[in-house]
């Protein structure tokens, strides 16, 4: 950077002052963060103490002295009162802005320690309560339910809903969004009966002893009542984007991948980023899969067009559903089966070959592709997927994505190294369901190999963790934490042979997620020429009890040089 070059050799050499002269004011940096703990992430882990920006970009990290000299008339100084400065933290995965609709367009469900509900009977109370305000036509809607979390241990179904009300139709989300469930009046408006189908793909649940539906419905089968729930106003969709907006930023985020993004919602983004309303930088993965084309398709648009505040990334596809939903697709059983069969495996969103058809076609085309796999059936699948598209239409440096790859086996590390495929690990559920895991779904072994962190640092695997909010509240130093840690609910460590450093952990949700979404010249590190974004923390993370980190709190939050949070 030639301006850079110049600048430098003034301050360091001809001007000790402290301040450049003031002709050359123009080149001088906007702003000076000194007097800090700067870790840069940058490939050497180096430290600092200032760092100098220039128009929404770093032009120098260093020392105080070295920065302190680059100071022009009107550079703003920021004295970090020797508190941490990081990169902004990358979220790899979530659903943004979605998740603000939880406690405002629908009921907060969850169990502690992310919401209050306990029994079957708090939970119907709560819906009950949001009944009071709700008019004849419109939907009764909850989120996060979890029967693994609730005293009876089942999941609710239309008859405790009907408890509610048996003339407003209600749908509730379980916590994982691949099961849901709806009273009598919701599935009377879907046209479910005795006699209904399952679709492809998914469950309609229905009661061993009498055919009957018992609300329950599995991955597809929620479709089926979900298109027929009302539109939200827009008074509602701006109450909650600007909700999730304030979750996001007052934990540090300063780039969100949204997980599967529709036409729609690309419509409202640019609509608030027009309004000024979208502090933070957003990457949308356009939903392309189930017979839907993304967004991005539609348009004629591949991944990385947009801007730097909004742009396309891969298109998101699923193939599998949720372990703690018993729809995760496993190449062995189930630790204890949800039913009476022993051999119950779960299921493929779609076989092997509709997968490999649909990959195919998208990579030709020049699409990174980003697919949720939780089973390792599933991964099996899309790793054959994956090399079938690259034998056919070889591509460098694809990074293909495997979201959440929670029961990744060693030997399916082994084929992502090989394919240059790049996981996403939702490593938290060690501690949201480790233990359900470890007791119920996996068994203690196989639970002790999920989000195998360590083994894919062994193999040189880059990687991101993330909290796939809304179905855990987003805090990307929580997660680091349980990278670090794994510890569970009940305070076990589920796997302590897949513990990574904190180091490692935080890279996974600054530098090796920008790499993983090709954005590693621009962002994820505190170096020359990348984006002045920035996270200060009261305390360090690497340095702090690792069972603290999740503790620390945020106290600002830095996009383009301009703070758009602060404790």
């Amino acid at each position: 950077m030639f301006i850079l070059s110049i600048v430098f050799m003034l301050a360091l050499v001809g001007f000790s002052s402290g301040t450049l002269p003031k002709h050359l004011d123009p080149l001088a940096p906007d702003t000076i963060y000194f007097n800090g703990k700067v870790i840069t992430m940058d490939e050497d882990a180096a430290n600092a103490e200032a760092v100098a920006v220039k128009d929404g970009k770093i032009i120098a990290v260093g020392s105080n002295n070295e920065i302190s000299k680059l100071k022009g008339s009107s550079t703003k100084i920021v004295d970090l009162e020797n508190k941490i400065l990081l990169p902004g933290f990358y979220d790899a995965h979530s659903h943004f802005p979605s998740s603000g609709m939880d406690g405002t367009v629908q009921v907060n469900l969850n169990s502690p320690p992310v919401g209050p509900i306990k029994t079957i009977d708090d939970l119907i109370i709560a819906l009950k309560d949001r009944g009071m305000e709700t008019h004849e036509g419109e939907w009764i809607l909850g989120r996060g339910y979890d029967q693994t979390l609730l005293a009876e241990k089942r999941h609710p179904t239309s008859d405790d809903l009907d408890k509610v009300s048996t003339e407003l139709p209600i749908y509730i989300a379980h916590t994982s969004g691949h099961l849901a469930v709806a009273n009598s009046a919701a599935l009377k408006i879907a046209g479910i009966t005795k006699g209904t189908p399952n679709p492809s793909g998914g469950v309609i649940v229905k009661d061993p002893k009498t055919g009957e539906p018992t609300g329950v419905l599995e991955e597809s089968a929620m479709g089926l009542v979900s298109k027929h729930i009302p539109n939200v106003t827009e008074e509602e969709n701006l109450a909650a984007f600007k909700k999730a907006v304030q979750d996001y930023i007052s934990k540090g985020v300063t780039t969100s991948i949204i997980a599967g993004a529709s036409k729609q919602g690309l419509v409202d983004l640019q609509k608030y980023q027009k309004q000024g309303l979208l502090p933070l930088r957003v990457t949308a993965m356009g939903s392309g899969w189930g017979g839907v084309i993304s967004p991005g398709e539609l348009g004629g648009f591949v991944t990385g067009f947009g801007s730097d505040m909004l742009k396309l990334g891969p298109v998101k596809m699923s193939h599998d559903g949720s372990i703690q939903g018993y729809t995760g697709y496993l190449s062995q059983p189930y630790h204890v089966p949800p039913g009476d069969d022993p051999n119950y495996r779960g299921y493929p969103a779609q076989s092997r070959e509709e997968l490999t058809k649909r990959v195919v076609e998208l990579h030709k085309a020049g699409y990174q592709i980003a697919i949720h796999g939780n089973g390792d059936a599933a991964i099996d699948d899309i790793l054959y997927a994956y090399r079938t598209a690259q034998e056919k239409y070889p591509r460098k440096d694809a990074r293909h994505r495997i979201e959440h790859s929670q029961m990744a086996r060693l030997d399916q590390l082994d084929q992502m190294k090989e394919l240059g495929v790049t996981p996403s690990y939702f490593v938290s559920h060690t501690f949201f369901w480790g233990d359900q895991h470890r007791d119920t779904f996996m068994g203690p072994e196989r639970a002790a190999m999920m989000s195998p962190l360590k083994s894919s640092i062994e193999r040189g695997i880059k990687f991101s963790i993330h909290l796939d909010t809304h179905i855990t509240p987003m805090d990307p130093l929580q997660a680091v934490w349980s990278a670090v840690n794994r510890i569970s609910r009940s305070g076990q460590v589920i796997g302590p042979d897949q513990r990574i450093t904190p180091l490692q952990a935080l890279r996974a949700v600054t530098s090796d997620a920008a790499w993983q979404n090709f954005e590693e010249n621009i962002k994820g590190s505190i170096e020359i020429g990348k984006y002045a974004d920035f996270v200060i923390l009261q305390e360090n993370p690497l340095t702090i009890d690792p069972v603290k980190i999740k503790d620390i709190k945020v106290l600002k939050t830095i996009v383009n040089d301009k703070v758009i949070y602060e404790n």
